[in-house]
């Protein structure tokens, strides 16, 4: 485990850097991309060692506990944001308020009991693997639609009109967030489908409501609804920021409250 852990603070040191120096380019109206990305990608290349070794350690993935599934997690955050960072360069600046998202996480994880745990034997079936990869694409692609929406709310500040001008107007912006959110809802859906497989082939049921899927089933809902009214209503990227930051939280609180104060069988996962 030491090895572990050190390999971890290492990347955690790393992310803190970049994300860092990702910030105060914004707030400097400087653009240290290239050296953001080397910094970030460096990071997670190390938390994947820590994840490797964690998991050869274990003898599972980690999917369990709550110090395991934010490993797991911010692992999976980041690389879509690196995905995203190197692709499109105007999400870029958008860093300023997804960095802080996942510096919280690792503050975290950091905090949490990195102890040992149980996988059940419901556990052991592939179709928990494709679940869980769905669901980490679904939070990825809303964190990076968090991050332009937070850009557009900073924007309506003295602070963000100056240091956000390059980007694209925020017309553009929202329609790059509604484009990430449309991905998420099919991820989202295929994350529910795939866990009603996995129920079936776990206890013999392919839905519930338990909490757990009853608040997933609630997040799906609150995203078809945003998109359906930015389709049908078109109000302005200033509410429809509002309204990916509000499936965003409940997104966030079913993947890492959820699964550890209900009873429901999938206890402790995601």
């Amino acid at each position: 485990m030491e090895l572990e852990l050190r390999v971890l603070w290492a990347a955690i040191v790393l992310y803190v850097i970049g994300g860092s120096l990702a910030i105060g380019g914004v707030i400097m109206k400087k653009k240290p991309e290239r050296a953001v990305l080397t910094l970030i990608l460096l990071g997670w290349i190390l938390q994947t060692v820590a994840v490797v070794v964690r998991w050869d350690r274990l003898g599972h993935g980690p999917f369990v506990s709550m110090y395991e599934i934010l490993l797991s997690n911010i692992w999976s955050l980041v690389l879509i944001f690196i995905v995203c960072y190197w692709r499109i360069p105007q999400i870029r600046p958008s860093a300023a308020v997804i960095m802080p998202i996942l510096f919280v996480m690792m503050g975290w994880l950091m905090l949490s009991s990195p102890g040992e745990s149980h996988f059940p034997q419901s556990f052991r079936t592939p179709w928990l693997y494709i679940h869980v990869g769905l669901g980490k694409v679904f939070l990825g692609a809303m964190l990076v639609a968090v991050g332009l929406a937070g850009v557009i709310q900073l924007r309506r500040t003295q602070f963000g009109v100056t240091r956000f001008q390059r980007l694209p107007d925020d017309r553009r912006l929202d329609d790059l967030a509604y484009r990430f959110m449309a991905l998420a809802m099919i991820f989202n859906a295929l994350m529910l489908i795939a866990g009603a497989i996995w129920a079936q082939d776990a206890w013999g049921r392919y839905w519930a409501w338990d909490p757990l899927e009853t608040w997933a089933f609630i997040t799906w809902l609150l995203l078809a609804l945003a998109l359906h009214l930015r389709v049908t209503y078109k109000p302005p990227p200033r509410w429809s920021s509002v309204m990916a930051f509000a499936v965003f939280v409940i997104a966030f609180l079913t993947f890492f409250g959820v699964p550890f104060i209900s009873s429901g069988p999938h206890q402790g996962t995601f």
